[in-house]
């Protein structure tokens, strides 16, 4: 499992691409999807922050926190653009951070308030993928999306009837066609 900071010295125009849809009305704001108990999808707004030492969010007591605690598999995903439907998405495993300097120092930087029941939650990244469509004129997608897609070879691989090899640590460009 990648941390944001292995996953972006690796593809730094990847992490960049992601981190601008990410922030792109300012503070982080995404959609994060978690597996509830009897293992359905659960998907609320949430405002990721990205700093140099990883991707990160606090999470309040919440339905989303108990399913972090419990499986900390996740999938965040950007809010659509308003000029196109650029979008990204990075999934792996979240992890509490206990450490209380980082917590003070990420906190303070997000301006967390310390009255509210939160728990930050770092994000390591198995999967990360950024599409973009060519825009024209009125803002009509132009040609299927350009699609960029990185994956975490030391990621354990999904289970399956056929074992499959990941592949070496890398990134891919995938052209796809109009629908």
């Amino acid at each position: 499992m990648a941390s944001w900071s292995e996953f972006a010295a690796d593809e730094p125009r990847l992490a960049d691409g992601i981190r601008v849809l990410l922030q792109q009305y300012g503070p982080g704001f995404g959609y994060l999807a978690t597996v509830r108990a009897d293992g359905g999808p659960r998907v609320h707004p949430v405002s990721p922050v990205i700093t140099d030492e990883g991707l990160f969010c606090f999470i309040v007591d919440s339905p989303k926190r108990r399913d972090l605690e419990r499986d900390g598999r996740y999938a965040l995903h950007s809010f659509p653009p308003e000029e196109s439907d650029d979008e990204a998405y990075v999934a792996g495993r979240a992890r509490p951070v206990t450490d209380p300097l980082q917590l003070a120092r990420l906190a303070q930087g997000a301006r967390a308030e310390p009255q509210i029941d939160w728990r930050l939650f770092e994000f390591t990244v198995d999967v990360a993928m950024l599409a973009r469509r060519e825009q024209h004129g009125l803002g009509v997608a132009v040609g299927g999306p350009e699609v960029q897609v990185w994956l975490d070879p030391l990621a354990p691989a999904a289970p399956s009837a056929v074992p499959q090899a990941r592949p070496a640590r890398r990134s891919r460009n995938v052209q796809c066609s109009a629908a």
